[in-house]
This record gives structure tokens, sequence and C-alpha cells, in this order.
């Protein structure tokens, strides 16, 4: 998932509509920026910190020795701690799965996925009960049954019907018992098919034709972090169960299916053929379906987007994913995924991105025509070693997926940037992590690297910073100990290696970091006072340990004294002239451009020098200086470049550029107010429902929930 950094999933609201999918970004992530300059820690805590050591012995798994994967058994132990899980996964290992689609349109931004789940599972206890898998109220199973085994003669039954119910689990989801006919030994295979029709659930989003670019067809697309994809398909939805799946999917003529797959193929009939050799856990199987072309882009990457945006993306994007694909390679270790390829959704896309593997679904707000975005997505690309080849085992130790990316994006970003750079990038994500636990209360419980989530929580709502900034300053706390960052780097290859294409807990992966470095095992670096790995994993509050961000100070200084410069009662233009920001990237002139909003509104007349001073910001395509640009001329109440506003807010429809805007309207002038509901009602039409929901809560008209 997206981090802070420019551009985010979702925006403050935490509960939208049931209706739609929800993007896997924490409520606050990428919020309007109050800061980017690094945060002090609060005073220590008078509590005496809680002491024993988390980094017990890393407990050996037994794996296959041809792959050297982790086995059933220790697949089954991860899936029986999973509380969001209401499947019997632990009983089973899930060998592949199968699905074979109809995707159909229908009016108003409407449609149904129609077909068959085929699961080939291998029984890991023998005696198992009922298969207990995890689905949706809005799924509708129509049949279950078991087929015959491989090497069945010609003319034999084509399958066993087996009796298939529906309990209620959570609000999030149901369980789906299926009664098998005899019991069981270990290691007995199965397979067994599913009839079902999907499509009004949380995980499956329709959009209509006035919320693409295109404005001329319909698109679908799913979303399935964290606990939605049991909305998509029946099965296991749990990040501790791994598998290859394959699929077909047939679409009406003119239109175009992408899965995150590692193979791709167009037959007869409109229907398309998927493949995905590697395993990976349920919440990253991706379908898209629209009037989507490609572009190539790189030796192993292509873009995907609507005809009227490929040219735009293969310009913003040709050359560029090698780049930073040869430096995670050479940081991480090699990429097993195959292609990477990157497909740009609808403008109504109401998040920043997701890390599906093989194709990343990111929104078309990264099209600033000037490649001043494109460092957004190493984010995405990381996961392909951290979340996506070495997993959390389950949602309460998100951090193990979003730490360590963060880690490796700006490990990435040091290379290419430079640390001058990444840390005032790293610096705004500190300052959010001040901002949530400010507005939490550090002791509040989701303040901990390690969430128990209770039976009945949905993992969604317990996503904040604390996984994203926390877990950094974990990970660096970790490399801080080894005080070697080449050797830090090689004990990253090793623990992608030891631990690829497996779901892990903590315990796993800090036992493993002291099996790798036992030196520091000796000297019991697990439980230095006030830093024990069991603080930062059970202790909400502010991380103990924070990385040295000042080399980001000497970009943060010459904007600080620009926008002292122009909040001034009478400019001083010969020095203003002398500052040349025509060098400065994206973060630089954000945190300028933070500044100047938390000195708005400014003397008369000087924002309207700064616009004209300034063409760059003002006329800038970047969404990430448009949106603050927009805030600044309401802020000021500039009519004058109110179209720009107005402008802005038809062009996309994300969360996070979207809200602030309507917000700072309504709490503006009359005219803001005016221009608010003038825009709302023009653009209503192409936003996500979620989107217009929070946007009619803004300016207090009714929501009809579904």
């Amino acid at each position: 998932m997206c981090p802070h950094h420019p551009p985010s999933h979702r925006d403050v609201p935490h509960r939208p509509a049931p209706r739609c999918a929800r993007g896997a970004e924490p409520a606050a992530r990428r919020g309007t920026h109050r800061s980017l300059r690094p945060v002090p820690p609060p005073p220590p805590r008078r509590q005496r910190p809680t002491g024993a050591a988390a980094g017990a012995r890393l407990a050996e798994r037994p794996r296959d020795p041809a792959t050297g994967r982790a086995g059933p058994a220790a697949m089954a132990a991860a899936a029986g701690r999973d509380a969001a899980s209401a499947s019997s996964a632990g009983a089973w290992e899930l060998r592949h799965l199968h699905l074979s689609l109809r995707v159909a349109f229908a009016a108003a931004g409407a449609g149904r996925l129609r077909g068959t789940a085929r699961l080939e599972l291998r029984c890991a206890r023998a005696g198992a009960g009922p298969l207990l898998l995890d689905a949706h109220p809005s799924l509708a199973v129509h049949r279950a049954a078991l087929l015959p085994p491989p090497g069945t003669p010609p003319g034999s039954p084509p399958g066993e019907p087996l009796p298939v119910e529906s309990r209620p689990f959570a609000s999030y989801g149901s369980a789906l018992h299926v009664a098998l006919p005899r019991p069981l030994s270990a290691g007995q295979l199965l397979t067994l098919e599913i009839d079902y029709e999907a499509g009004e659930g949380p995980g499956v989003c329709w959009l209509a034709p006035e919320q693409t670019a295109g404005k001329q067809k319909p698109y679908m697309y799913t979303q399935g972090q964290a606990v939605l994809n049991r909305s998509f398909f029946p099965g296991f939805d749990t990040p501790s169960v791994k598998c290859t799946y394959s699929a077909t999917v047939q679409v009406p003529e003119g239109f175009t299916a992408v899965m995150s797959a590692t193979s791709w193929e167009k037959q007869d009939n409109n229907t398309f053929v998927f493949k995905m050799s590697q395993p990976i856990p349920s919440y990253l199987i991706a379908l898209a379906v629209g009037d989507i072309v490609s572009a190539e882009v790189g030796p192993r990457s292509r873009v995907w987007a609507e005809p009227c945006l490929i040219e735009a993306a293969k310009k913003e994007y040709d050359g560029v994913i090698e780049e930073f694909l040869a430096v995670g390679e050479k940081l991480f270790g090699p990429y097993v995924w195959g292609r990477y390829d990157i497909l740009f959704m609808p403008p109504s896309f109401p998040f920043g991105g997701m890390e599906n593997p093989c194709l990343t679904f990111v929104t078309p707000c990264l099209l600033a025509g000037d490649r001043s975005l494109v460092d957004v997505i190493i984010h995405e690309i990381s996961h392909s070693w951290f979340g996506n080849l070495v997993t959390n085992a389950t949602w309460g130790e998100f951090w193990l997926n979003e730490g360590f990316t963060m880690y490796a994006q700006r490990r990435i970003s040091t290379e290419v940037y430079g640390s001058a750079y990444t840390c005032l990038e790293a610096a705004t994500g500190r300052a959010l992590l001040r901002q949530h636990m400010d507005n939490t209360g550090e002791d509040h419980p989701l303040n901990k690297l390690r969430v128990i989530i209770e039976p009945g929580v949905n993992p969604d709502d317990t996503y904040n910073e604390t996984p994203y900034e926390k877990g950094y300053c974990f990970v660096s706390y970790l490399a801080h100990l080894v005080g070697d960052q080449s050797k830090f780097d090689a004990f990253l290859q090793a623990y992608v290696n030891r631990f690829k294409f497996q779901s892990i807990t903590a315990d796993d992966a800090l036992g493993f970091f002291l099996e790798y470095f036992p030196e520091l095992k000796e000297k019991g670096v697990d439980s230095i006072p006030g830093f024990e790995f069991d603080r930062w994993l059970n202790t909400p509050g502010w991380p103990p340990f924070l990385p040295d961000l000042s080399p980001g100070e000497q970009l943060m200084k010459p904007a600080d004294e620009l926008a002292e410069l122009w909040a001034a009662d009478s400019l001083n233009m010969e020095a203003i002239e002398a500052m040349d920001i025509t060098v400065w990237r994206t973060y630089q002139l954000v945190y300028f451009l933070d500044q100047v909003l938390q000195k708005s509104p400014l003397p008369e007349g000087n924002v309207e020098r700064l616009s004209k001073m300034y063409p760059k910001i003002s006329k800038a395509q970047n969404a990430e200086l448009r949106l603050r640009w927009c805030q600044i001329v309401l802020k000021n109440n500039l009519e004058a470049e109110y179209s720009k506003v107005k402008d802005f807010l038809h062009s996309q429809g994300k969360q996070k550029y979207t809200l602030p805007l309507y917000r700072a309207m309504w709490a503006g002038s009359e005219s803001a107010r005016a221009l608010a509901m003038e825009t709302f009602s023009a653009t209503a039409p192409q936003l996500h429902v979620n989107v217009q929901n929070y946007v009619k809560k803004i300016l207090g008209l009714e929501v009809v929930e579904d």
C-alpha cells in the first residue's frame, strides 16, 4: 500500500458506505501536511519499560525439499492464529486456486461476476471436520461439488454434490460451511468446485462511464486488502495462506481484462487467460476490466490505461521503472515476479495505489506530465520483496509488510536521489506519525506494532500511521544496532531469501535477525533497557529510537527562508529572486507550499505576485502541488484563481485531494461555499460513491446509505 507521501489511498473519514471497494491504507495517511520538519519525541514516560525480549529463537519450519518453501504444517499453524478469517485454513493446504468468471456490466455503474472457484486442497490434519471458507453475504453460492480425482475414466459422474451453508461470521464476511462426504486422512488430496455469483460486495467496484477517463464505457476492479476478496471469491482469505492461482475471464466485446498474474493471454470469445506461477495470499489477487490498452516502457514493464491516458502514461514512465527495479534487486535480491506493470486507474479511483504483484494499481494523478511524481512508485516496487514475497501472517503484525517496505523504499530513494531528499520525505512521515499520535493519544492500543485484533473487529479499522512509520523506525533501529549499512543490506537479502513465499510473524523476523548476527544476540540487544524488542512490539507510544533525518535540513532551510520572505508585509524581491526554485524537486516544493499555507492569509497582493513569479507552481500539473496551490488560493480567498480549484476537482476524484479542498471551500467565504456547491453538482456523477458521501457530509447534504 502506498504510504503517506504523495498520493494516498484514503483521507480522514474512516467508514465508507459498504457498496464499493476500499483502499488498503490507513485513514490518516497522506493527509494534508502541516509541517515536514522532524518532530522531536515527547518527554520520557515515568512508567517503567515492559521488559522481556521478543527475539525468541526461530523455530525451524517444515519445508518442501524442492522449493525450500514452508510446508503445510507451518502455514496451517499460522492460519490458526488469524481471528479475521472464518476459514478452517489451519486444517488444509491450498495447493492451487482457479477462477472461471464471466463479467457482465449493468446499468448505472453496476454488474455481476458469474462463474466457478476450483480449490485444489491437501488435508493437513487427519479427521478434519467440515471445510470452512471465507465468504460474504453478497456472494451467492449456487452449488458445491467434490470433483473426481485425476485419472478418473471418461464418462464418470462430473462431481459429487456437497451440502453447503452460509453462516454469519462478522460484519465484513461470512463463513461458508461445506460438508465433506467422508473423513479424510492427512495428505489426502481433493478438488472442490463452487459455482457462485458476486458483484455487490465491498471488494468488487463497478464504475459508470462518467467515472472513467474516456467517459464512454463502464469499468470494474477489485480491491482485496485487507479482508475484501471474500466478496470476490470464496476461499481462505487470510495472509497466512499462499497459493498459486489461474483464471479465465470472459468479458464483453470491446473490453480487456487484466489481473495480478505472471502470464496473460487473450483467446477466442474475448476470454482472457491468466496464471500466477508464484504463491501469493488471497488479498493480492486482483482483476480489472475496462477499455484498457498497454504500452511497453521497459524490458520487463508496461503501462496499462484507458486509450486517452496511454500516451501520457508511456511518456511519464518510459525507462523509469527499470531503474528502480534494478536498484531494488541490487539491495534486496532478485525480482521474482517476471514483469512489473502499472495499471493507471480511472480518475474516480479514490486511492493512491495497491501493490498487486506484476500489476500495481495506481491513481492517474501520478501522471504529472514532467515525471515529478514517478518516485511514488518506489513504495509499490518495494512491496515486491516486503509484503508480497515475505508477508505478515496476520493483520495484527502489518508492520512486517509496511515497516520493512518503508525502509526499503527509502533505501532505494537514497541510492537514486540521495540522502537529503530521502530524509526530507521521511520527515513528512514522522510529522504525520506525530499528528496521528497527538490525535489518538500515544497510549492508544493501535499505536503498538503488534496489534491484537479481536474476533469481529475488521482489520481495515485498525490501520493508521503506526505500522508504516513506527515500523520504519524499528527497522532503522535494527540497522543502527548493526552499525554498518552494507551488512544490514546483506541481512535484508538473507531475510528475503529465508522467508520468500512465506507468511511470518515478528518472532520469526526478529529471531532470524538474532541468528544472523550472533554477536548482537550475545550482547543481549533484544533487551536493552528502554529499547527492548518486546517494548517496540507491545507498548504503544512514540518510537524509542528515531533515525537521523538531519541531511534533509539542507533542503528545508531555504524553503523556510523563502516562505518567510513571501509572508512579509513588504516583499524583498531582491532576496526572493536570488533563490532559484527551478531545481527544487517535489518534496521541497511541497514543504515550501506547506509553510506558505501555514502563514496564510498572506499580506494583500503577495499571493498574486507569488503566482506570477512561480508558474512552475501555480500552473503545475503535479497533483501534490495543485492540491497545495488550491488550498493557498482558498485560504487567501483569491477569487481570480478559483477556476484552478474547479479544474482540479473536475480532473480527478481522489479522496486525498478532493476532501481537503471541499473542507477548505466550506470553511471559507460565501463565494468559496458557492464554488463548492457548484463544483460538486457538476462532478458528483464522476466520483466514487464513498467520496460522494464524504463530500455530502462536508457540505451538509443528505447522505443516502445503501
